[in-house]
């Protein structure tokens, strides 16, 4: 969320890097909405002062022996005018509240012009795309037939967009999961929690997914209790300091969870939805930071060889880009992807989003830090997937398929799994 007197301040600027974004201030509203918080404050502010003006005089009047009748009259017509002041206060807090959640983040200017994938500017690429003698397979025709994956029955199950892993495909999975986590807390010194799944409207809103992403949302009513089901980690991971102020001895902050994952994906369509590149749920191992926000831009970098740490382990090939400005996330002000190979589509294909979200989300969730001169300021959040494990495993299959249907399984997953290769009849081999 923004500081409505720095959108204000900032005046054209603020209209054009939140144009690039494709969102249109309204800074005439805004500046409404803040002129009449500002005067209903101040209203409310000076009826408090005569109040205790009043008290005062009463108690000399008392003191005096003097009639205190008139003195009481005013009194009590000052409760209920404050009453009513109060209550245009709190509705030109809201309104303007309610404005201020709705308009995103500004861009990085780093960011390039352009509202999809194809504007985004790659960085580097990282290994070699696999190159077969023979018809490279997808995911879904390879997990079916070697009995790793099941997405007939989980669509009985659950409907479409939901799969099952079985037998080997459950145990790579979990593997994919422990190697992860194992790799951020050992390596990367993050530290690893154990969160909800089910979070308040309030929690989701410190994050940037309320109010405008409600239709994305699962959410459940349950004795008049409303929880929504979360869409990543980072929910949960960074609210975890909401309404806090951590000493900056303390910073960076680096946690870690492997969670499910919940979204409707409204709007997604096309080749997305066949396979395990965006289902309704699946989990994820998700990296959050939290710092001083002069930090922020050391941390990004930092997070980005966390995440490219993980495909380089594997063996994966990818490349990292910048997303377009129009194409950043609500929340972000900067945000590179990390994209692996996938042979089945002969292009790179998102697995990671490592972004830097500067001090908005702090604003929301009410995160600060203070330093060792005591001063209290916004904190800066920072995110990456590390990784998806749906979408790396749709990885893991398609680039190490073998000529007779087998897979190959990356060398650092053995310890996890206890094999090296499916062989085409679904079978473990060492």
């Amino acid at each position: 969320m923004h500081d409505a007197r720095t959108l204000i301040a900032m005046g054209d600027e603020a209209v054009r890097r939140l144009a690039r974004r494709g969102y249109t201030l309204d800074l005439n509203s805004l500046e409404v909405l803040h002129a009449r918080r500002n005067r209903a404050i101040r209203s409310v502010d000076e009826l408090r002062a005569e109040s205790k003006r009043i008290a005062s005089e009463v108690q000399t009047a008392v003191r005096s022996g003097e009639d205190i009748s008139k003195l009481k009259d005013r009194a009590r017509e000052i409760k209920q005018q404050l009453r009513d002041l109060e209550g245009n206060q709190e509705r030109a807090e809201s309104e303007l509240r309610d404005f201020l959640l709705g308009i995103p983040n500004l861009p990085d200017d780093r960011a390039p012009d352009g509202d999809s994938g194809e504007f985004a500017v790659e960085v580097r690429r990282v290994g070699v795309p696999p190159v077969f003698a023979f018809e490279a397979r997808d995911h879904v025709e390879l997990g079916e037939s070697l009995g790793l994956l099941d997405f007939g029955r989980a669509t009985k199950l659950s409907g479409p967009r939901f799969r099952v892993a079985c037998g080997l495909g459950a145990r790579l999975e979990r593997a994919l999961s422990a190697f992860l986590l194992d790799l951020h807390t050992r390596r990367h010194g993050y530290i690893e929690h154990a969160v909800p799944f089910l979070v308040s409207r309030k929690t989701m809103t410190g994050t940037g997914q309320l109010p405008k992403f409600e239709e994305d949302l699962f959410k459940t009513s349950v004795a008049d209790r409303e929880l929504f089901l979360i869409p990543t980690a980072e929910v949960p991971l960074t609210n975890f300091y909401a309404d806090e102020i951590i000493q900056s001895k303390d910073l960076p902050i680096a946690v870690t969870a492997q969670t499910p994952c919940f979204r409707s994906e409204a709007g997604s369509y096309g080749r997305d939805t066949r396979g395990l590149i965006r289902l309704h749920q699946f989990d994820k191992v998700e990296m959050v930071r939290v710092c001083e926000s002069e930090d922020a831009e050391a941390e990004l970098q930092k997070m980005i060889g966390h995440a490219e740490a993980c495909l380089k382990e594997l063996g994966l090939a990818y490349r990292v880009v910048i997303l377009a400005a129009g194409d950043t996330g609500f929340a972000a002000q900067l945000t590179y992807d990390l994209e692996v190979w996938l042979p089945s589509q002969g292009t790179y294909r998102e697995i990671s989003s490592v972004s830097d979200f500067g001090t908005f989300q702090a604003r929301r969730a009410n995160i600060r830090t203070r330093g060792a001169d005591g001063k209290i300021k916004l904190a800066a959040t920072l995110n990456g997937s590390g990784l998806p494990i749906g979408r790396t495993m749709a990885a893991v299959i398609e680039q190490g398929q073998q000529a007779d249907g087998s897979v190959v399984i990356p060398e650092p997953l053995a310890p996890y799994t206890g094999f090296r290769r499916i062989s085409a009849d679904g079978e473990p081999e060492d």
